[in-house]
């Protein structure tokens, strides 16, 4: 696995864990975000960030944004993002 493969991996799995919450949870805490430090697949040492931010409107969607990158190189992290759509009740 390439180190650019490995930091993609990092990045998937993080922003599937940042979208387990339901819309109702996160609404509470949003905006929010958070950095952390981890290990890649591979075992590098890597920073996770993560974010709620209303996407258009407070109240709406959620954009969960994950960013994974080596602590001396920011630039050449991985970015992801999803929606969490607001649940209609």
């Amino acid at each position: 696995m390439s180190a650019s493969d490995d930091l993609a991996e990092a990045a998937g799995d993080e922003i599937d864990r940042a979208c387990t919450l339901a819309w109702r949870e996160l609404a509470k805490h949003t905006p929010w975000g958070d950095t952390f430090e981890g290990f890649t697949p591979l075992g590098r040492a890597v920073c996770f960030e993560r974010s709620y931010l209303w996407d258009a409107q407070p109240g709406g969607d959620i954009r969960v944004e994950v960013h994974v990158y080596e602590p001396k190189n920011y630039e050449a992290g991985v970015r992801l993002t999803r929606a969490i759509k607001r649940e209609t009740v």
